[in-house]
């Protein structure tokens, strides 16, 4: 084989190479679940979050729950399903999280099913051991309303009914919330005049 011959021969191998790991970077990210896809900003940041109201799916009663209701407090909502491994991966933080830091930061937490059925759902909070309270969105109107593309979400509201913090996307450890709440805290020191230290 001449140089020439080696040369053109070398040339497409190496072309080969390159287009095959394009292919293959293609498909891993055409293949990636919506929680290993990057984040991208919610548009709600800095606006007043949507109201929602409902009846809540952990009580035999169904009392309400309204969002509207919990103005001047700071609020979670979380996006959930039952068939849904992340959900159950972030179950225990959101658990922890609740009863060890919400009553002391003055927090509460709604969940918001996720295209489930909600004896599902229910029974996946009852064995996860949330008391707080759950509402279902048939036609996920709230979802919709959130931009909420896949479980879980989780969003915070800032006691003027503002998110002023990204939404965690995916599922959200016990230090990512109260990261969540440590940031709002600290944007509304500085709306309010504060120094933010």
């Amino acid at each position: 084989m001449t140089t020439r011959g080696r040369r053109r021969h070398t040339t497409r191998w190496a072309a080969g190479a390159v287009l095959l790991c394009l292919a293959i970077v293609g498909v891993v990210l055409a293949t990636r679940t919506p929680q290993e896809a990057a984040p991208v900003a919610s548009p709600l940041v800095g606006h007043m979050a949507p109201l929602f109201s409902g009846r809540n799916i952990q009580h035999s009663d169904g009392g309400p729950v309204s969002l509207r209701s919990l103005r001047g407090h700071y609020v979670f909502v979380n996006f959930f399903a039952s068939w849904c491994g992340p959900c159950q991966q972030e179950a225990p933080d959101l658990i922890t999280f609740f009863y060890q830091h919400a009553p002391q930061d003055h927090a509460d937490m709604i969940s918001v099913v996720f295209h489930d059925e909600v004896a599902s759902a229910e029974s996946f909070l009852k064995t996860q051991g949330a008391t707080w309270p759950a509402l279902n969105d048939p036609g996920g109107t709230i979802a919709q309303n959130y931009g909420v593309t896949a479980p879980p979400t989780t969003y915070l509201i800032d006691p003027s009914g503002r998110i002023t913090v990204e939404p965690e996307t995916g599922p959200a450890t016990e230090a990512e919330l109260q990261k969540m709440l440590e940031q709002a805290r600290k944007l509304a020191r500085h709306s309010a005049g504060g120094s933010g230290d």
